[in-house]
């Protein structure tokens, strides 16, 4: 599904603007899974799960892979992320995707996360090549493909404005003690 209309658009942002559906994404990156699966993984009633997963599918974010026979022969149709989320700019998605991340890490030992924090100060052209430069790493691992003897992992990064400095005061008003 392509954003061709502006109806287009919002569903793909209604998609992506679940860290439910976005832990989805996650899960079927590299394994195909069923409704029934996912549902066990991310603790949520099958039939919710279904609602997310049609929403995923619909919006190109999932495709399903031919059907396979579960328990007791039951039909189950297993589902793979397409990687179209990528490159889909979704307005406003930090808040969701901070909340994602956060689901994610939640439970884990703190010796399993390893974080990094840093606060730069640079000019324009260093900023701009600062954000190619961790993209370009960023897409050269994701464009690999997974490693078949690998663990998975995930990479959160968010850069922004520090809010460090105190405002300049207005003209006519005293600096601020």
């Amino acid at each position: 599904m392509a954003a061709d209309t502006e109806a287009d658009a919002q569903a793909i942002a209604r998609a992506l603007s679940s860290p439910l559906r976005l832990r989805v994404l996650r899960l079927c990156a590299h394994t195909a899974r069923t409704n029934k699966e996912l549902a066990t993984l991310l603790g949520v009633n099958p039939g919710t799960m279904l609602h997310h997963v049609r929403t995923l599918v619909h919006t190109g974010f999932l495709v399903a892979e031919p059907e396979r026979h579960g328990a007791q022969g039951a039909r189950e149709v297993p589902y793979r992320a397409t990687g179209r989320s990528w490159n889909t700019h979704v307005p406003n998605a930090s808040p969701v995707l901070v909340e994602t991340f956060l689901q994610q890490i939640e439970g884990f030992d703190p010796e399993q996360l390893h974080i990094s924090w840093l606060g730069l100060k640079i000019n324009a052209a260093s900023k701009a090549e600062f954000e190619e430069r961790l993209y370009a790493l960023i897409n050269e691992f994701k464009e690999r493909g997974p490693d078949a003897d690998g663990e998975t992992y995930s990479v959160f990064t968010a850069f922004h404005p520090d809010r460090q400095e105190l405002p300049a005061p207005a003209v006519g008003e005293a600096p601020a003690r």
